[in-house]
């Protein structure tokens, strides 16, 4: 069933072939601005965040929805959800959320395609139901600033969403020291510190990158893609400007999120899950095997399809 803000046929069709849709725009350029300044001083206050961790450590800003109230919101937007049923179905979680700032001079994002999301942590943190054609899961990513080629946009290759090239239960090694170092193909870019080439199922693959196309974005807009798309970024190769980035991530209701485990291990880091839950975006959540949190840790209760409160322009004279 159509709802208000539902992807149209020929997006949807697009989508299957491409694996990813949008740009769409979702803020106005002043809300979004108040936003991420409200947003930015909020990250450096952990008293609610969901881990034990300090902002130097790579993974300390997953799942900053689950006490910012701004990010709790985000990831509810009815213009978000809609959109989302029409390619998850109607039962749908949000499981996790990272920031992704990219500093002036920071490098690149290698290619990667991510499944089970075990890439880093050795085990998978996303299981399918058995017998399903898609794993993966399907990411939100809003830009919180202005997104260009020359600050660190993403890249996508359309239409390897539905073959995987890496094989995440291999090991890699974290290596820190290797931050902004790595050089392929004479372009400054990582994993943050690990090599993704390790995964490679076949050693000599090279994506092709005479098809990717680069995913400008304004702020307060947001891309869709399937974590399986081979997908990457650019190097912020400005002075001045940091390039900010939020993703949001989803899956069916279904879906077993960090199935047998109580912490994860990676990016040289331990976090307990003792806080984390899954946040019901559509439906009523028939699966019980995730722990589901109605509330962020704040204590306010996560509102279902938050709508966006558009106003007219208003007219000027010339």
């Amino acid at each position: 069933m159509n709802k208000k803000f539902s992807l149209s046929e020929k997006e949807l069709e697009s989508f299957r072939k491409n694996g990813y849709a949008g740009p769409f725009d979702l803020y106005e350029r002043d809300e979004i601005i108040a936003k991420y300044k409200s947003i930015r001083s909020s990250l450096f206050d952990r008293e609610f965040a969901a881990y034990d961790l300090d902002n130097k450590s790579v993974i300390s800003g997953y799942d900053r929805h689950l006490d910012i109230n701004e990010l709790s919101d985000h990831v509810m937007r009815r213009e978000i959800a809609d959109k989302l049923e029409g390619i998850l179905g109607p039962e749908i979680i949000c499981w996790r959320s990272e920031m992704f700032p990219k500093y002036p001079g920071d490098e690149g994002t290698d290619w990667h395609q991510a499944d089970t999301f075990a890439h880093a942590s050795g085990k998978p943190q996303v299981v399918w139901p058995m017998n399903e054609d898609f794993g993966g899961a399907v990411t939100v990513w809003t830009a919180f600033t202005d997104v260009t080629e020359e600050n660190g946009c993403l890249r996508f290759i359309p239409g390897t969403h539905e073959e995987m090239f890496y094989d995440e239960s291999k090991e890699m090694q974290y290596t820190p020291e290797e931050v902004n170092k790595l050089e392929k193909d004479g372009i400054k870019r990582g994993f943050f510190g690990y090599d993704y080439r390790n995964l490679q199922k076949d050693e000599s693959f090279v994506p092709d990158e005479s098809r990717a196309v680069s995913i400008e974005m304004k702020a307060g807009q947001f891309v869709i893609f399937w974590s399986t798309l081979m997908h990457s970024s650019l190097p912020n190769i400005t002075t001045n400007q940091t390039r900010l980035g939020f993703t949001s991530r989803y899956v069916p209701a279904s879906v077993k999120i960090y199935p047998d485990v109580d912490a994860i291990e990676e990016y040289g880091s331990v976090i307990s899950l003792d806080k984390f839950g899954v946040v019901v975006v559509a439906g009523d959540n028939q699966s019980k095997h995730n722990r589901v949190v109605t509330k962020n840790l704040r204590g306010v209760p996560f509102s279902a399809h938050k709508e966006v409160e558009t106003k007219e322009p208003e007219l000027t004279e010339a």
